[in-house]
């Protein structure tokens, strides 16, 4: 499905016409630098698929013993439920509640009886159906960052969260429409009081995009009044809402061993309005789980199972997601470290034991770089590489990640979705037929022409190779001519330009009026409650 009108990325692509201004065509002998084309050469709206077998590290004896690892984590040792409804649904499945009231070991029989019950592939259909995504088997799409604390941008430096600079990355995540759906707050607006900050957070994903959205599972009201105003701003009656997935919550174990009170509590309300909640252990190897990677994957196993057998035995057939996020630690400092080798192999191991629950499979794209400098380039490189090859159905974090999430950088934005884009026409089929062959072609120009002339070039050559958006492909005196512009300089005008440019999705005024009535009645009401 392939859409080229949407309103934002239309904007995008009509009103950004400078961002290309600095790049120049390659030019020869003495003859003047002459401009690009002008406006970001954004790909259109489209759901790529991947094509190539996923990279598979592990034997089939080695998944089975991961598989068993795991199955021996719930059986013999357990994970503590720290929220007494769901501790309460698995006494009465017939799991096994240790006196303290939160450990909980599970038969294996149990959870892969669970497990079985969730769909491998399924559709999300937000309030624009046109922006429906499919989730699992072959499909791969792209979240913006989600979650940091802190904002960052060449002009305004780095700052904390702010609605204004949330809103900005709303605006991006929209534009470009390699961005599929959000996985939460791109960064936190910390200036919105925390009691009413999810009302305007939704309020303003669901008006400046159409696109899937995401609530967070940090207490019963705030993922209530997200799914409720999904509903209305898609003008759903509560039957058409629970049919089918239209957003998501994701939820993290506290590894080792450990799910908490609200996002058990969030998870357990999003699969009974049938929505879709991914599963992800917060593992870190060396700290929050074995130094081993056999031994990460197989605690990391046995804590997203453990998450999807009780919500499977809440409601059968909930879409599900197996979150990986298994990295390793810097052993000097202890501080998280991304983009390594280990994380590489992590992703394609975790592929491969999702594969074989029959669950789909969310990674992510990130590094841990504090500047926009090669580092901070070559780990997302490394990050998406790992991820792709791994089979992941969802990469979180596909746009802006900085500093290990700490960060969500305007400019990294921007530099992923190039990244993104050229992973998108990686993942392209390759067509060989007759005229893809090039015999007439190569008959045409023999052994001492060349193809720039001949007719089979100038057919093809708009659409043959990738064009990017942000890359300059200069000669270093062209360069140097235009003003020798740096990346991170390039990313910053495309930025200022789509913003200055955006256009909001269209709304039916009367979603919009019932989406705005429900923010005021639940301020008006408290939102949710704090302790401060």
């Amino acid at each position: 499905m392939t859409d080229a009108t949407e309103p934002a990325a239309g904007a995008a692509n009509a009103g950004t016409d400078a961002a290309a201004g600095a790049r120049r065509r390659r030019r020869g002998g003495g003859r003047e630098a002459k401009p690009r084309p002008t406006g970001p050469n954004l790909a259109p709206w489209s759901l790529p698929r991947r094509l190539d077998r996923p990279t598979e590290p592990l034997s089939e004896e080695q998944v089975e013993r991961i598989h068993d690892a795991a199955m021996r984590i719930l059986e013999e040792i357990g994970v503590d439920f720290l929220n007494q409804d769901a501790v309460a649904e698995l006494k009465r499945a017939g799991c096994v509640v240790e006196p303290d009231g939160f450990r909980v070991k599970m038969r294996r029989e149990f959870v892969m009886e669970m497990v079985a019950k969730a769909p491998s592939e399924f559709t999300l259909t937000p309030r624009n159906p046109e922006r429906c995504i499919s989730i699992g088997g072959d499909h791969v799409v792209f979240t913006q960052v989600a979650s940091p604390p802190n904002v960052s941008d060449l002009a305004r430096g780095r700052r904390v969260g702010d609605q204004e600079a949330y809103r900005e990355l709303l605006m991006l995540a929209q534009s470009f429409p390699c961005i599929h759906l959000h996985a939460g707050y791109p960064v936190e607006p910390v200036d919105v009081h925390s009691s009413i900050r999810h009302l305007d957070a939704m309020s303003d994903m669901l008006t400046l995009s159409d696109k899937v959205t995401h609530a967070y599972s940090l207490g019963s009201e705030r993922i209530e009044d997200a799914m409720e105003m999904v509903r209305l701003a898609a003008g759903q009656t509560e039957e058409a809402f629970a049919e089918r997935p239209h957003m998501f919550t994701n939820i993290n174990s506290s590894s080792p061993l450990k799910h908490d009170w609200p996002m058990l509590d969030g998870a357990m309300r999003a699969v009974k309005r049938g929505q879709m909640v991914v599963v992800t252990p917060f593992t870190l190897s060396g700290a929050m789980a074995p130094v081993t990677l056999a031994g990460a994957i197989a605690q990391q196993t046995a804590e997203a199972v453990a998450g999807v057998a009780l919500l499977q035995w809440i409601k059968p057939g909930a879409p599900m997601v197996y979150g990986a996020f298994t990295t390793n630690v810097d052993m000097k400092s202890g501080a998280p470290a991304f983009g390594t080798p280990e994380y590489m192999r992590a992703m394609q191991m975790s592929g491969q034991m999702a594969r074989y629950y029959g669950l789909p499979l969310r990674a992510s794209n990130t590094n841990a770089a504090t500047a926009l400098d090669m580092q901070s380039a070559w780990e997302s490189v490394f990050s998406l590489w790992g991820v792709i090859s791994a089979g992941a159905n969802i990469v979180y974090h596909g746009a802006g990640w900085m500093e290990g999430g700490l960060v969500a950088s305007m400019e990294k934005v921007v530099i992923d979705c190039e990244l993104i884009q050229q992973v998108m026409r990686y993942l392209q089929p390759v067509s060989v037929e007759e005229a893809d062959l090039a015999l007439d072609a190569i008959r045409e120009v023999g052994p001492n022409g060349h193809f720039l002339g001949c007719a089979h070039t100038q057919e093809r050559y708009k659409t043959a190779f990738y064009s990017p958006f942000l890359s300059d492909w200069s000669n270093y005196e062209a360069w140097a001519q235009a003003g020798a512009v740096e990346a991170p300089q390039r990313a910053h005008k495309v930025y200022r330009e789509l913003i200055d440019s955006f256009t909001a999705p269209p709304m039916p005024d009367e979603a919009r009026g019932a989406l705005e009535a429900f923010v005021a009645r639940r301020k008006e009401e408290g939102g949710a409650p704090t302790d401060f």
